[in-house]
């Protein structure tokens, strides 16, 4: 199953938010390229447009928007994205990943183009909730298995002590 980590950009406040994305939602952005235009349902955040500026793969080689496709390609870099130059005129040999969004990416940057009435702090606040509403946390996973073991190595045939008042 694919999963994204998106950071939102809310260019208005300065501020940057990251969001998971798994399942249907993280499906739907795969094929996309940068620059594309996305609705905000896919990120948590209705009533948002996001357009996609970049990301990382797997092995943390950034997205270029001018290299079409999903491949990784070592191109002859000088001063831009993905090497930066100390001195004029050096150039350097560098891996780059395509502008398609596939399952090899594993960050994708976006920023916001169209606001909703809902500010975006809210609606994260709100999706991580439910989602960890939903998810076993560690610690009760850990002290169901030792309730259980303790009911196991209790033996039957002693009899219980009753309360004496």
């Amino acid at each position: 199953m694919v999963e994204f980590k998106v950071v939102v950009n809310d260019t208005k406040k300065g501020v940057s938010h990251q969001v998971q994305v798994s399942g249907h939602h993280a499906n739907s952005l795969i094929g996309k390229k940068i620059g594309d235009e996305v609705d905000g349902i896919f990120i948590s955040l209705p009533g948002y447009k996001l357009q996609i500026t970049g990301g990382t793969d797997k092995n943390g080689f950034a997205m270029r928007r001018d290299l079409q496709g999903i491949t990784r390609r070592r191109l002859l870099l000088s001063k831009s994205k993905g090497f930066n130059a100390n001195e004029k005129g050096i150039r350097k040999k560098k891996s780059v990943r395509g502008n398609t969004v596939n399952q090899d990416v594993v960050q994708i940057n976006m920023k916001v183009t169209k606001y909703s009435s809902r500010p975006i702090e809210n609606l994260i606040e709100a999706d991580e909730k439910t989602k960890s509403d939903t998810k076993e946390k560690p610690e009760e996973k850990v002290e169901k298995e030792v309730k259980e073991q303790e009911t196991k190595e209790q033996p039957k045939d002693e009899p219980k002590e009753e309360k004496k008042e």
